[in-house]
């Protein structure tokens, strides 16, 4: 089976995060669990280090000024045009503020091995922003954004 970060952190927010309860109640069970569902221990601890660095990100403070984004040229390899326009979509319409939308880019960029297509971003945005304290809202609209629940257009 092969399985890589990705998989584990959706099988991890599917099962875990998403409910109101402690998100990872005890994180041995959880690795015994990710293995027996076939994971490899390597994914299985990366996508936890990636879920650490990011419960670390959570601390930064948001910028009230209005910010403009250029992309690296890192960036611009691992997101697409796509990917890209997202992100400044989010932002502009006010799911994601200059710090998450940093947040989002990190780890997106943090799954090096991976392809980060469309809808592995919006994933990610989602997984960032139910980390984030006061984000509720936010969340919420990109909960309806990931599931398809209201159009969005992106120009």
């Amino acid at each position: 089976m092969k399985e890589n970060i990705f998989d584990v952190l959706m099988y991890l927010f599917e099962n875990y995060m998403e409910e109101e309860i402690e998100i990872f109640p005890d994180t041995d069970v959880i690795r015994t669990e990710l293995m027996e569902a076939g994971f490899q221990q390597l994914e299985v601890n990366k996508a936890f280090d990636w879920l650490e660095s990011l419960s670390l990100q959570g601390l930064i403070q948001a910028s009230i000024a209005p910010t403009f984004r250029i992309f690296c040229r890192q960036e611009i390899e691992k997101l697409d045009i796509e990917c890209r326009s997202l992100i400044l979509f989010l932002e502009k319409n006010g799911i994601l503020n200059s710090t998450n939308r940093e947040i989002v880019i990190d780890r997106a960029m943090a799954l090096e091995d991976e392809e980060i297509s469309l809808e592995k971003l919006k994933w990610i945005t989602l997984m960032v922003l139910l980390s984030q304290p006061n984000e509720e809202i936010a969340f919420s609209r990109m909960e309806d954004f990931v599931y398809d629940l209201v159009p969005t257009y992106l120009h």
